[in-house]
């Protein structure tokens, strides 16, 4: 079967599954997998084999598809087709339960990106890694992915992922409540506090900022109660953000000399550059040029110490969404650099030669 009969057939069998003649719409999709000889269309109708098995609830065959389709574009050695069947691998596990192994994929889609339709799938790959992390009962780490999925959502217009990323936010709440119905039968006061933190950032994703400050108040009394000052500063994190939605930005401003005064005393780098950040854009929209560039240079100086940059290009990680290798010795590059400088040993530590691709 040749290319334009391949791409025919494939529209055939979308038009009966689009008329709910679903048995129908596969043999047409079966036929084509077996006789076609071109492998873009191949690639094509595995993602439609995929979809529809995904929609039936058929899981297993749904995996089995998007094992086969991996292995088309390998074949094809496009980022894009690559990018888009991990991402189909990762959900396929991830309805499967099986919950580390769709985060690890959906790592992959996220290291692998470059390409303008690669970057477009960000959003199903964060919504995809937020409820393997909410199976893991992950929380925080779940509520974070949900929130950059519902950006990209929002960014891109995009209302079926609005809508999917609303359905998880909402099995997310259930979780959370039963967790915190646990936590006050047992008396287990830091998952109260984390639970409350939770819901607070839940409702302030959601903008509903005159619910989320008291649920960050209860967190953070808590939090003080028991001594946890590292949660202390991802309450307070959580009260700048409410206050910046609000336009209060003096407000902000006092939340973060809070939160700075606590990442100092404990030595933590992540939580002060996060803050930086945030005073960035604080400074930036007051027009205050002189504490705009205080808060930059302690950015970048966060970024040094901790060593989130590219020791080749000298750019600093995670800023933009490029793809990204890790040496054995645990630094970072930009791929493109690797690739572009050959086989070298690490420029950070000088002691590792690795070819590019190695992880």
């Amino acid at each position: 079967m040749g290319q334009d009969q391949t791409k025919q057939q494939i529209e055939k069998g979308l038009h009966l599954y689009q008329s709910n003649q679903t048995e129908k719409a596969l043999r047409v999709w079966m036929r084509v997998l077996e006789k076609s000889a071109d492998p873009a269309g191949r690639f094509r109708v595995l993602g439609c084999l995929i979809t529809a098995h995904a929609e039936m609830g058929r899981y297993k065959d749904m995996l089995k598809f998007a094992v086969v389709q991996i292995d088309t574009a390998r074949e094809l050695e496009d980022p894009d087709y690559l990018t888009e069947s991990y991402l189909n691998l990762a959900r396929s596990n991830e309805k499967l339960c099986e919950f580390q192994k769709a985060i690890s994929y959906c790592k992959t889609c996220l290291n692998m990106q470059g390409t303008t339709v690669s970057l477009q799938l960000n959003g199903q790959v964060s919504l995809s890694m937020g409820n393997a992390f909410l199976g893991l009962s992950i929380f925080q780490k779940a509520l974070e992915c949900f929130e950059k999925a519902l950006r990209y959502a929002h960014n891109n217009d995009d209302k079926m992922l609005e809508c999917r990323v609303c359905c998880s936010l909402g099995n997310f709440y259930t979780q959370i409540k039963e967790s915190m119905k646990i936590a006050l039968q047992h008396g287990d006061r830091p998952l109260q506090a984390l639970c409350l933190l939770c819901f607070a950032d839940i409702h302030r994703s959601r903008r509903d900022v005159q619910t989320a400050f008291p649920r960050y108040d209860s967190s953070m009394s808590i939090m003080t109660e028991i001594g946890n000052r590292l949660g202390l500063i991802q309450v307070l994190l959580g009260v700048t953000k409410c206050w910046m939605i609000q336009k209060e930005l003096d407000k902000a401003l006092e939340s973060i000399e809070k939160a700075q005064e606590l990442a100092e005393g404990l030595g933590n780098k992540l939580g002060l550059l996060k803050l930086h950040c945030l005073c960035e854009r604080i400074y930036r929209t007051k027009e205050q040029q002189r504490e705009l560039r205080d808060h930059v240079v302690k950015f970048h100086e966060c970024v040094e110490e901790m060593e989130l940059y590219c020791g080749m290009c000298g750019e600093s990680i995670g800023e933009k969404n490029n793809q990204l290798q890790a040496l054995p010795c645990s630094h970072f590059f930009h791929l493109k650099c690797l690739q572009t400088n050959g086989t070298r040993g690490c420029p950070n530590c000088r002691r590792l030669s690795v070819k590019p691709g190695y992880v």
